[in-house]
């Protein structure tokens, strides 16, 4: 007779309790880093001295405020050049790429590199949001941990992916996508070993945020009615749209990155030259500065007309495309959330002219957000999830889910790779596409 053997063993149960730790201490470091971000920003566009989360709009700098996000750009370049050239980029992609080729070993320098850098360049008018720079911060202090204690190179990867998953669940309160964001970019896998402890870790997360900041949605907005069956489908026809819209954003994000490649200049000067772009468009538009989740909440919550959009992710995405170009130290849920939101938002004021297709503009919004995130990561659960944790709104997760994957089938037959795997793609490492069966198991 078969010996019946134990699905969790000590070793897992141990890395669970690791885990907790982990999450306790990612979403302390997770406040911190707004609060950082919040005092850089302060001193920078309102001379003051406070940690409030603050944006940079509100600011009296007039033409001055281009200069802002330059000397912003010198600083990261420099940190980068002297510190890391790691920090350069948005964090996850780089998560990755030790994961595939480097058992999950993070320099123990990436562990405040990173996010003082992202502070630095957010406070200073980065169009970029919290959320990647945590997510990589505690992906590092994951990896740091599984580096000191004696731990296996599959245990290792769980703690850093377990890091990374508090970040963004104590940034967003979105347990459940953080460990469906973990799954499908850092872990490569499902199983119990590692899914436990990466979901505490993202419980962990989320409980100290609400012990900091309360339990609301991080994007409040009025509440959404059932769908009919013909909007469903408009829904989901605009997920191929969006599908295309993310090619197009990750084609051309990867296109300013080359041709900043060819400048005859030291790679440190870039996000200098990004930031002066980051100014001028700040400059004429205030609202691209910074975070920007209050864009994200009046998108969705119908307080902006269809020009305003349009002009918001017409900017926004210059912006954003440019510095993360440049090789500065940012994110990209937050923007493509906020461009997605707004083309979304368009494409539902100009089709609800037709009553009989039933769309509801504050919807379409949603749909924009998560479905262009599909279709430029395709992280497709994460994305439908995502969206439906930080509003708090259950009519929707019909329509994110059908939205989303049309968003994915359009964006794998457009192109192969993804804005977070094209960077190392190049490099030479193959990312798992597909999750399978060990059969030899």
């Amino acid at each position: 007779m078969p010996t019946r053997l134990p699905l969790i063993g000590a070793r897992v149960v141990r890395v669970c309790g690791l885990a907790i730790l982990l999450g306790l201490v990612v979403g302390g470091v997770a406040r911190l880093l707004t609060m950082l971000i919040g005092v850089v920003t302060n001193l920078a566009f309102h001379q003051t001295w406070s940690t409030a989360f603050t944006s940079p709009a509100g600011h009296h700098l007039g033409a001055w405020v281009i200069v802002v996000p330059v000397i912003g750009g010198v600083i990261v370049g420099a940190m980068a050049r002297w510190g890391s050239r790691a920090i350069r980029g948005h964090g996850i992609p780089e998560a990755m790429e030790q994961v595939l080729t480097n058992e999950s070993r993070i320099p123990a320098r990436m562990t405040w590199l990173k996010p003082v850098s992202s502070a630095i360049a957010i406070g200073t008018g980065g169009p970029f949001g919290a959320e990647g720079p945590i997510i990589a911060t505690g992906g590092a202090l994951g990896s740091l941990l599984g580096q000191r204690l004696p731990v296996s190179a599959d245990e290792r990867k769980t703690l850093l992916a377990a890091g990374a998953a508090a970040g963004m669940a104590a940034v967003f309160s979105a347990p459940v996508a953080a460990v469906l964001l973990s799954i499908e970019l850092l872990l490569f896998e499902r199983r119990a070993r590692s899914l436990l402890p990466v979901a505490l870790a993202a419980v962990t997360g989320t409980g100290v945020r609400f012990a900091l900041e309360g339990p609301g949605p991080v994007f409040p907005m009025p509440a959404l009615a059932a769908v009919t069956p013909m909007a469903l489908v408009v829904y989901a026809l605009l997920g191929l749209l969006m599908g295309v819209a993310g090619v197009l954003v990750t084609r051309l994000t990867y296109g300013i990155e080359d041709a900043f490649e060819r400048l005859p200049i030291h790679w440190m000067w870039w996000p200098a030259l990004g930031g002066l772009v980051v100014g001028a468009v700040g400059y004429v538009m205030p609202a691209t500065l910074g975070v920007g989740y209050d864009n994200i909440t009046a998108v969705i919550s119908g307080r902006l007309g269809l020009a305003a959009m349009a002009l918001l992710a017409f900017a926004k995405l210059l912006s954003w495309s440019v510095a993360l170009g440049s090789g500065t130290s940012g994110g990209t849920l937050a923007p493509l959330f906020t461009i997605g939101g707004a083309l979304g938002g368009v494409c539902g004021v100009a089709l609800s002219a037709w009553p009989l297709l039933h769309v509801d503009p504050h919807m379409a919004a949603l749909i924009g957000m998560a479905a262009l995130f599909a279709g430029a990561s395709r992280a497709l659960m994460t994305s439908a999830v995502f969206v439906f944790e930080t509003t708090m709104q259950p009519h929707a997760l019909l329509p994110l889910l059908a939205a989303c994957t049309t968003a994915y089938l359009v964006s794998g037959l457009m192109m192969r790779h993804t804005i977070m795997t094209e960077k190392i793609a190049r490099r030479g490492v193959h990312v798992p596409t597909d999750f399978v069966a060990d059969r030899a198991g």
